[in-house]
């Protein structure tokens, strides 16, 4: 079930960079994702009104207004700095690029921030990774002539966005019920890119069908399943587990660029689609350790205690109970 999930998740979570490049060419980035978020938080609310109300139940607005935080960081600044980094020529490979360097950094601000621990051979397995989507999007990074220098730093924005949502969701202890972070998130969305579409008279969409169907797309792969299966992820395997997956964002993006527009896909990219696979095996094998290692109950190694099963707490550390764990 664990693999199906993962799977699911980068397919749909790289779909968003090729829905990017799709709406890209027919209106403006604030224009594209205004209308993405508009009817989508309209049908999740009503939904929050009616069938869904009793997920609502115990929540403070201090809850919903970490859900707002989260959703102005994960969603709207995230998405934000993807779509106006491709509208301005860095292509849809180097920025999978500069995401997948997502996983270091929030490998590395693992343990200062919710005093976790990664293996060696965790950080092993985060270094090759890094080397594996590199291999894929070095060609594609060079063919960027002509694109200024300061739009590669976009991207950069947006990974370090999504970075700062996923540690501001996982000090949180309350459970908020997906249905619920949804809502919260796309509503937040819809009204930052509206504000913005309005302030910058982007309001308008174009009558073209291309860009209805990038609408589509974006809907239903990207927000129903790749930022659904994002939070489903992190909150059944922990930060270190779906930061992992995003290696493989790139190639995987590669490969659908290769067979929807055409893109060169040699040799160099189907190396890194190897190296990033073997990323993600080495990873998952160092987060099983033996039970004697840790020297806690087998709960702590499902992530009870320290929320990841993939970064395992030190031994007789107490300060760990509770912490980490996304959405609790």
């Amino acid at each position: 079930m664990q693999l199906l999930l993962s799977a699911a998740f980068v397919l749909c979570w790289s779909s968003g960079f090729i829905g990017a490049k799709l709406g890209a060419g027919s209106a403006p980035a604030v224009t594209l994702l205004m209308w993405r978020f508009l009817p989508l938080a309209a049908v999740l609310a009503l939904v929050a009104a009616t069938a869904a109300r009793a997920a609502w139940r115990g929540l403070t607005a201090r809850d919903v207004a970490r859900q707002a935080a989260v959703g102005a960081l994960s969603q709207s600044g995230y998405l934000f700095t993807v779509y106006y980094a491709i509208q301005l020529g860095v292509s849809s490979g180097t920025t999978a690029l500069i995401d997948g360097t997502q996983p270091l950094v929030a490998g590395a601000l693992a343990g200062p921030l919710l005093r976790q621990y990664v293996s060696r051979r965790q950080w092993l397995g985060l270094c090759l990774g890094v080397g594996g989507v590199a291999l894929v999007t070095t060609a594609d990074a060079a063919a960027g002539a002509g694109v200024s220098r300061w739009a590669y730093l976009v991207p950069f924005l947006g990974m370090a966005s999504l970075v700062a949502a996923t540690f501001l969701e996982g000090r949180s202890r309350t459970r908020v019920a997906p249905s619920v972070s949804m809502t919260v998130h796309c509503t937040t969305s819809a009204v930052l890119f509206t504000a913005l579409a309005a302030g910058t008279g982007s309001v308008r969409p174009p009558a073209s069908p291309s860009f209805w169907a990038a609408v589509c797309w974006l809907v239903a792969l990207s927000t129903f399943g790749g930022y659904g299966l994002y939070w489903l992820i992190l909150r059944r395997s922990g930060i270190t587990a779906v930061n992992t997956l995003m290696f493989l964002m790139a190639p995987v993006t590669a490969l659908w660029g290769a067979a929807m527009f055409g893109e060169p896909f040699g040799p160099q990219t189907a190396a890194g689609l190897a190296v990033g696979l073997a990323a993600v095996v080495l990873v998952r094998r160092g987060a099983k350790p033996p039970a004697a290692d840790t020297g806690d109950p087998p709960s702590c190694a499902r992530g009870r205690t320290s929320g990841n099963p993939l970064v395992r707490p030190r031994a007789g550390d107490r300060r760990l109970r509770g912490v980490g764990r996304p959405g609790r």
